[in-house]
This record gives structure tokens, sequence and C-alpha cells, in this order.
């Protein structure tokens, strides 16, 4: 008999852990729907030509990736407007693209982690033939850059505000190292380029005495005709204090180099980002002051959610202090505990009473019976096989309830109960025949 009172009790448990357990993961489902997948660890990233700034930061962002086991894939393109365009295509992930060069296409499909520094228009040109406006390019033949380039883009603006167009001058695709070399060789008059100070082709050239960078003489008009772009000073000397080259202050036009990402980005990886933006561009440069940049000014695309909580707040708690994965693993288990944590409190309370329930229920059901035949000899006079009949009704009821398996804590609730059904035996008992 005991053997089958463990088996009856273990049913009971089982029965309550088995509802408490579909009922947590229950809880676990629904919050899984709100918990972010895990960041991929391979992305891919739109950069720029092999010898332009875009492909060197590029470079730098992937080393300290690979550090939090992201591995970076960089593409090369001729520009910004081709980064755009592999962003829309889901050809990139994310690409570095300069202030002014969207297309009407991409507006609400693309979002910003913030400026990373100033991408001046350089315009350099002959020394052999002065330049102080634009207008002086007319039949001239001036390199522009290639089409998906974010220099051409910007320079043919600039050039359409001057009423140069290719009817009125020679605008020919070349950019980089080899309309820089077609300037030094006296093949070009003048070239535009959208670069870093710190790229290589823009330092040979601001050291080369053959050329010349011109000074937007004009430079507030521009700024106030295109938001993108903001006047800025390369102090006379700055780029070799003993040659004093510059040999004056230029003023030029810079817009910023932007990262852009696609809408559905990562969050953690957008944290990410921004945290090696932070040390890759927090120096200052010729144009900027110490931790001027990354920042919020003069984004192409609206400023990403993520990017507008890490300028505002700074990194999450977590990747403050952890390593990239096992941030993102507690993160992750924080919000999947969340349901268990909210369900234990409830069921610690909940599973106890309805335990409870289900064994008195067992015991219950048999006194409805017993108060049954109790209420039917209750102040009556019952003929022999009336009685008869009671007296099999109570040993079937007792029989019955003999079955009844609890655990010992409610032991006691049973055997009161055969103490009434004894008692209303021996009441039945008691009552007179009728004749």
């Amino acid at each position: 008999m005991s053997g089958k009172t463990k088996r009856e009790t273990g049913k009971d448990s089982i029965l309550a852990i088995s509802i408490s357990i579909m009922l947590v993961f229950a809880g676990f489902w629904a919050a899984f729907q709100f918990v972010e997948p895990a960041p991929p660890r391979l992305i891919t990233i739109s950069s720029g030509s092999p010898e332009g700034a875009y492909f060197k930061y590029a470079n730098q962002y992937k080393e300290l990736l690979t550090k939090n086991g992201i591995e970076l894939k960089i593409l090369t393109s001729a520009g910004s407007s081709e980064n755009i365009q592999r962003l829309l295509n889901n050809e990139a992930d994310l690409a570095f693209v300069q202030g002014g060069v969207s297309e009407k296409n991409s507006e609400g499909k693309l979002l910003s982690l913030g400026s990373l520094y100033y991408e001046p228009i350089w315009l350099f040109h002959r020394q052999s033939m002065p330049l102080s406006k634009l207008t002086e390019l007319a039949a001239k033949k001036v390199a522009i850059g290639p089409e998906g380039s974010g220099t051409r883009t910007v320079a043919l603006r600039l050039l359409k505000k001057n009423g140069i167009n290719d009817k009125t001058a020679q605008l020919l695709p070349t950019t980089g190292q080899e309309s820089a070399s077609a300037l030094i060789n006296g093949e070009v008059d003048a070239l535009f380029m959208v670069a870093s100070p710190d790229s290589h082709i823009i330092q040979n050239l601001l050291n080369n005495p053959q050329v010349r960078l011109m000074s937007f003489q004009r430079a507030e008009a521009y700024s106030r005709l295109s938001s993108f772009l903001s006047p800025v000073q390369l102090p006379q000397g700055i780029v070799d204090l003993k040659q004093n080259i510059p040999d004056q202050n230029v003023t030029l036009l810079v817009p910023t180099a932007n990262l852009a990402v696609q809408k559905d980005f990562h969050p953690a990886l957008s944290v990410l980002l921004l945290q090696a933006a932070k040390k890759i561009h927090h120096d200052a440069t010729f144009f900027s002051t110490k931790g001027e940049f990354p920042n919020r000014l003069g984004l192409e695309f609206p400023l990403s959610d993520v990017a507008e909580r890490y300028y505002k707040n700074g990194p999450p708690f977590l990747m403050r202090f952890l390593p990239f994965w096992a941030a993102i693993m507690i993160d992750r288990m924080v919000v999947m505990l969340i349901p268990l944590i909210a369900l234990l409190f409830p069921l610690f309370k909940i599973m106890p009473p309805l335990y409870r329930w289900r064994v008195r229920s067992k015991i219950y059901r048999w006194y409805r019976e017993l108060q049954v035949v109790d209420d039917s000899v209750h102040g009556q006079l019952l003929t022999a096989a009336q009685k008869q009949k009671s007296i099999k009704e109570l040993a079937r009821i007792e029989n019955e309830v003999n079955k009844v398996k609890t655990p010992l804590s409610y032991a006691d609730q049973v055997y009161n109960l055969l103490l009434h059904i004894d008692l209303v035996r021996k009441k039945v008992n008691t009552i007179k025949q009728a004749n």
C-alpha cells in the first residue's frame, strides 16, 4: 500500500511541476519574441579606392572588430555613390558615405551612426594657371572623378552653381593617383578631390611645387547655398612649417564622412562600431580638435536610435566592462530571465494552494456522496431493504475512500472521512425499522 501511496503522490507532484514548467516555457517563448538575435560574425563594408582614406580606415575598423570576434569584409568602390547603392542593394551592411551625395531613392532606407571626420574638397591646379574662382575653369581640362564617386557628385554641384558643365569645360572621369599624376604632368589643368588630409595623394600634392591649392574665397556663400558644406581654414605652415606649406591660410569647403548602415543593422554591432570610431577618429586633425569626432552633426542620413543613445549616455553598461560577446550573452539572458522571475513568484504562491485543492478534491467528492446517504436516513423510518441498501452504499464509499492515496500530510483528512462514514453507519444501524 505504501508503494501505491508514493505513486499516487508522485503523480500529483508531477502534474504540479508539469504545469509550472509549461507556464515557464510559455513565458520564455513570449520573451524570445522580443530578444534580438545574436549578432552576425561576418559583416561587409563598402569603402573606397585602395589608395583612399576610406580603405585605410576600413582596415583599422577590421583590426578592432577582429579583436571582438567579428570579421569585416572590405569591398573597394568608386566612392560614396556606389557605396550607397550597395547598401540599398543589400550588397553591404555598412559603408563610408560623403556628405552631400545621397539620392532620393535612399531616403528613409538608410541610417547613420555619425560623422567621422571632415572631408575637405581639395581643388588643386597648375602653379602656372592662377585660379581664384570656379568660373575660371571654363574651357579647362578638369578631373572630377569617375561615375559613382562622391568627388564627382560634389564637383558637379559646385561647377553647376558657377555655370560650368561638360559643354563649357572638359570634365574628365579620373581621380586618385591617376588624376594627380595627370595634373603634375600638365595633362589636366585642375582636379577636384574629396579626401582626408591624411591621404598620401593629398600630402604629395600639397608638397609638390608644380601645383597649388585653391582657396575658396566665397566659402561662406557656398555653405549657405549647400547645407552639407562648412568653411574651414587650413592654417599657413600646418603641412610643413620648415617649408611653410601652405604659404598662406587657405579656406576650404568640407562635408563630413559618415558611417552609414542599413535600417536593420544589429544594435550591438552599432555600439561596437561606435566604440571603434571613437578610437580611430578621436585625435585632432588639420581641421578638428581632439574629441570632436565622432559626432552627430552634418549627417547624410537620420541618426540611428542606438547612436542617439550612445552619444547621449555612452555605451551600454555591460559593454563598458565586459568583452563584447560576454556582454551580448548576458544581455540576452537577462531578457530571457524576466519571464522566469515574473512567473516564479506567482507560481510559488499559486502552486501550493493548487496542490492542496487537488488532493482535497479527492476526499471532498466522497463527502458529497456520504451526505446524500446521511440525508436519506435522517429522521426516517427505514424498511429492512432500505436499511440494507444504505449499509451497502456506505460500504462502497468506504471501499473507494480506502483507494484514495494522499501524501502523509493529508492522511488525517482521509481518516476523518473514514470516521464520518462509520458514524453514519452507526446512525443507520440504530434507526428503527418500519413495519
